[in-house]
């Protein structure tokens, strides 16, 4: 199964079509993984993150247009601006379906264009256009434009103002007001930097799979089982967890220093929003499940808030007011920024302004908790870099250190991506987890976290939940998790509803589409093998095991009331158990003969670095 893929030449507006081989392909199965070769092949660890030699990739992987339940994803490859290492982003919608309609698994933006242009990718053909008139237009306004002036259907990925002017929150918005975004790492600046506002895909063509019967047939199967077991993702997204996580000392509060909150966040929950705002809910492609949420409130209309979204602008800024959250979140999608790192940076002024670090004079007004108006005028300045925003436009790491007089104890991050809103205090596999995922704080690297709450996966050895207090195997189950969740960005699936699905599940579906016969060791140590890959990557950019680490207050701080009130999290030990699990060095470092045994010498020894 070959895969193609379209280096486009942004300096000469050119592009050109590239065939990966089959023998690539099953190496490194498509999406994150072919996306990390790529980004290995035709940019550097050396290059700056907003120079034109560094290439922004958008990958699919091959059960994209296969109708395989929750296929219908794909992932955005660069190096970050906001770490200076690795970064990915996955993202639903549509976007991913129309790019491989339009004829192409994944398009490669080389250098930059000398003005504003979008990339249309119709029928086979990538051609660039001049994108002058859509410079200063929101993402919704943006999408509106383009399929104006292509047609419809379509999919649209896009950068608002802050990607624009290279804010290091920015991310890539798709599907307009149903707002799916590749949030994390600050990829939309990459595509700013390059003057890249959009690209646009449609066409006509389908997937062919080897055995197309079989394929849907387990489709059908799993699409129904999904259904049955996850009805509540449905009723109330992602949101419906809020409680729960407050009830557990998951949810963050106050800047991760506070444990419980359980009269206040009854109005922010997934059940507030279906009570008050909610209109619909919406799904991505191939999706039966349909967690997104649609609202209206107040003139606003389009995505609800989701989890994470409802965990750093609301409770982390102890804001209770769901309206608030909503006009941050839809501020947000509009401007084209994180809402994970966009409420991390609001709940880090907060409290620098609660501790008089930074006061009414640094900031233009006062930063008070639970001032949701507050909240929404600072993420406008950060997506316009003004004021203030300017300093936290870099993220919160590179703001602590310009702030100085002690802010960077209240920076929570990991290599410089704040945390998601999943506590470590709370689920120990986390620490781990967080501190040794290559892009920086992430709970769905692993999604070990779902093991300690209420899922088993046998075949990882998790045949009943863990102890999520306990520090021991914490280490050596990540590696595992780790491992098939580079195997599901790299097949492109959504991870909620993973531990529905059985490794055969998965290989029923990987051999019906491409005509292998792949068995289960070969798809994990692909896995591995991309994990591995990425690692070399963040070695290549500076950092060594010194990097996986965690903030004091996470690990010294006690949240002191709510479900984890005492609990530490021992990341030392973990990380003993995860080094040796992985074959790596008690630094860190992959030893030769692991990266040897994984066919990964060639990355070794590039004269670029």
């Amino acid at each position: 199964m070959e895969m193609k893929v379209a280096l486009v030449h942004l300096a000469s507006g050119t592009s050109e079509d590239l065939l990966l081989p089959g023998e690539v392909v099953r190496k490194y199965i498509g999406g994150s993984g072919l996306g990390t070769y790529l980004l290995f092949r035709y940019g550097s660890p050396a290059a700056d993150p907003l120079s034109p030699d560094n290439p922004l990739i958008f990958m699919n992987g091959p059960f994209q247009g296969t109708g395989i339940p929750t296929s219908g994803r794909h992932q955005v490859i660069s190096k970050s601006p906001l770490t200076g290492a690795f970064g990915e982003s996955d993202c639903g919608g549509t976007f991913g379906f129309h790019l491989k309609r339009a004829g192409y698994d994944g398009l490669v933006f080389l250098g930059r264009s000398s003005s504003p242009v979008y990339a249309a990718v119709i029928d086979g053909r990538v051609e660039i256009r001049d994108g002058t008139s859509l410079w200063g237009k929101d993402t919704f306004e943006t999408e509106e434009a383009l399929f104006s002036a292509e047609g419809k259907p379509a999919g649209v990925a896009c950068i608002g103002p802050a990607g624009e002017r290279m804010v290091l929150l920015a991310n890539i918005m798709h599907d307009g007001r149903n707002a799916r975004a590749a949030g994390r790492g600050g990829l939309g600046a990459v595509m700013g930097s390059k003057n890249l506002k959009a690209v646009v895909a449609r066409g006509k063509e389908k997937t062919v799979m080897a055995d197309e019967k079989k394929v849907r047939e387990k489709s059908a199967e799993k699409a129904k089982f999904y259904m049955e077991k996850l009805p509540a993702m449905t009723r109330f997204g992602t949101a419906g967890g809020v409680a729960l996580a407050e009830q557990n000392g998951d949810l963050p509060l106050k800047n991760w220093s506070m444990g419980s909150w359980p009269e206040e966040v009854k109005s922010i929950t997934g059940e507030a929003m279906a009570d008050t705002i909610l209109t619909g809910n919406w799904g991505c492609m191939a999706c039966p499940i349909k967690c997104g949420r649609e609202v209206a409130f107040d003139g606003i209309s389009g995505a609800g808030p989701e989890y994470e979204t409802i965990g750093m602008l609301g409770s982390n800024c102890l804001i209770n007011d769901l309206k608030a959250i909503g006009r941050g979140n839809d501020l947000c999608n509009r401007m084209g920024i994180d809402t994970i790192s966009g409420g991390s940076a609001v709940a880090f002024s907060m409290e620098l302004y609660e501790r008089g670090i930074i006061d009414e004079r640094t900031v233009g007004y006062p930063l008070q908790w639970g001032d949701g108006e507050a909240m929404v005028r600072l993420l406008t300045d950060i997506s316009e870099k003004r004021g203030f925003g300017v300093v936290l436009a870099e993220g919160t790491r590179k703001a602590a250190e310009k702030i100085g007089k002690g802010a960077e104890k209240y920076a929570i991050h990991s290599k410089g991506m704040d945390f998601p809103a999943h506590d470590p205090r709370c689920y120990k596999s986390l620490a781990a987890g967080y501190a040794t995922s290559n892009r920086g704080a992430c709970h769905l690297s692993g999604f070990s976290y779902s093991f300690e709450r209420s899922m088993t996966y046998p075949e990882l050895g998790v045949d009943a939940v863990l102890d999520r207090t306990v520090d021991e195997g914490k280490g050596k189950v990540n590696v595992g998790f780790q491992n098939l969740m580079g195997v599901l960005d790299s097949l492109k699936m959504c991870k909620f509803p993973f531990a529905a699905t059985r490794l055969e599940d998965l290989l029923v579906w990987i051999n019906g589409v491409t005509g292998w016969d792949m068995a289960c060791g070969e798809l994990m140590e692909a896995g591995e093998r991309i994990f591995n890959l990425k690692k070399l990557f963040n070695l290549a950019c500076g950092l060594t095991g010194r990097d996986d680490a965690l903030p004091e207050r996470i690990l010294r701080e006690p949240r002191g009331s709510g479900g984890s009130a005492d609990t530490l999290p021992d990341l030392e030990s973990q990380l003993r158990e995860y080094y040796a699990e992985r074959g790596w060095t008690e630094e860190g470092i992959p030893l030769p003969e692991k990266i040897a045994s994984l066919g990964l010498e060639e990355f070794l020894h590039r004269k670029d670095w």
